[in-house]
């Protein structure tokens, strides 16, 4: 059997590299490690190498052998080994392999049976995948994600790095594969994980410029690509930026009491609160705890630089009355108004502005995006902050994902 393996193995990558190069530059990065018997029941990768299971390989067909190793790959390369953060464990795994199953099924890939896809999530990434799971969610991915600690299912990633620590020292492995005598290989310690994120970032550039010298890439897979090249800011980073921009102290020519001096005016510099107005999507495609995340930062932004704030909660109306919050005074969100199960339109919100004596120094939309915008921008700044690939007409756009 293993002589059949091996050439089944290497079939897949030689078919791969000439007819995928780019996902076949990927996989030739991964050595191939046959897993001991008893823990691994189809394949397994944990960012150093693919483990297989000889029988399970035996019983798939040559193309669907290239879909598995595909599969394995593009885990590593777009670092879902390093991209959990707070995140459910297994949650997560099942995300990211309803990500990546669509990515290859997309690519008119044969996939085994039994693997993770549904056509709603074609086109998305696994962090816009996993708030639409079940937080009781019992599907298993049909390969293994070995990265983290084999027992940790809860939302910190403090008991990884822990375990961890405890295989040593935390560095890379100098050959990337691990092939120590217990068979299953250690969770990645916090310097291997970073050093490894890098390592792939770069991996997955060359493999894209090569492809793309090559003419062979193309369609979703080009933008996937592209997507995870961007650089890119943490939005809570992005949005300190903006706000301190428009909160910053300016100079001030009101005349001086007469009191003070002669008649001459000087600038002198002033501070003044900034007013804003945080507007919330409550549609349903938000959820309650990401809403919360989000106030949460508002709420520390607004004390920092003297903010008072005015919430409103919207989907295809305003819901409930307009509240504000004093920087000095901790935003709330009421739960039971964010109803859900109705389309978004964005226009009462800017009716409500239009409607208003003055207009605040600037607009926060938390949404998805998809509704409808008005015709006209506004005369204020508009941030929005988008969870998914929604698009906006005018304004500055923050991913939030």
């Amino acid at each position: 059997m293993s002589e059949v393996v091996d050439t089944k193995l290497s079939a897949a990558r030689t078919r791969l590299i000439l007819e995928r190069p780019f996902l076949g530059a990927l996989v030739l990065r991964l050595p191939l490690v046959e897993a001991s018997p008893g823990w691994c029941k189809t394949t397994a990768t944990d960012a150093r190498s693919i483990y297989y299971n000889a029988e399970y390989i035996s019983a798939l067909t040559s193309k669907q052998v290239q879909f598995m190793l595909a599969h394995d790959a593009l885990h590593c390369a777009l670092s879902h080994f390093s991209r959990r953060q707070h995140r459910n464990r297994h949650r997560w795994d099942v995300a990211c392999d309803f990500a990546i199953n669509a990515m290859l099924i997309g690519e008119d890939m044969v996939p085994p049976d039994d693997v993770l896809y549904l056509k709603s999530f074609d086109g998305m990434t696994a962090e816009e995948i996993y708030p639409m799971l079940d937080e009781d969610d019992d599907r298993e991915t049909l390969d293994q994600h070995l990265y983290d600690n084999h027992d940790d299912t809860s939302d910190s990633s403090d008991s990884e790095l822990d375990a961890s620590d405890a295989h040593g020292s935390g560095t890379p492995n100098s050959g990337w594969g691990y092939s120590g005598a217990s068979g299953r290989p250690p969770p990645l310690g916090e310097m291997e994980r970073n050093s490894l994120e890098t390592q792939w970032q770069q991996h997955l550039a060359g493999a894209a410029q090569q492809a793309m010298q090559a003419g062979k890439l193309d369609g979703a897979m080009a933008r996937m690509v592209d997507h995870f090249l961007q650089p890119r800011l943490p939005w809570r980073m992005m949005l300190a930026h903006y706000m301190t921009a428009r909160a910053r102290d300016d100079y001030s020519y009101l005349r001086p009491s007469s009191r003070r001096g002669s008649g001459a005016i000087f600038p002198s510099l002033r501070s003044g609160q900034l007013d804003v107005v945080v507007a919330i999507d409550t549609s349903g495609s938000v959820s309650i705890d990401e809403i919360g995340e989000f106030v949460s930062e508002i709420n520390g932004l607004k004390g920092q630089i003297r903010a008072g704030v005015t919430l409103l909660m919207s989907d295809q109306e305003i819901v409930g009355e307009p509240v504000r919050f004093e920087p000095w005074e901790p935003m709330e969100v009421q739960s039971e108004l964010i109803k859900g199960g109705r389309g978004t339109s964005f226009n009462p919100v800017f009716r409500w502005l239009e409607q208003q004596d003055s207009q605040p120094d600037i607009l926060l939309y938390f949404t998805d995006a998809e509704g409808k915008f008005p015709a006209d921008p506004p005369q204020l700044p508009v941030i929005w902050l988008i969870k998914g690939r929604g698009c906006v007409p005018w304004g500055e756009r923050i991913q939030l994902n």
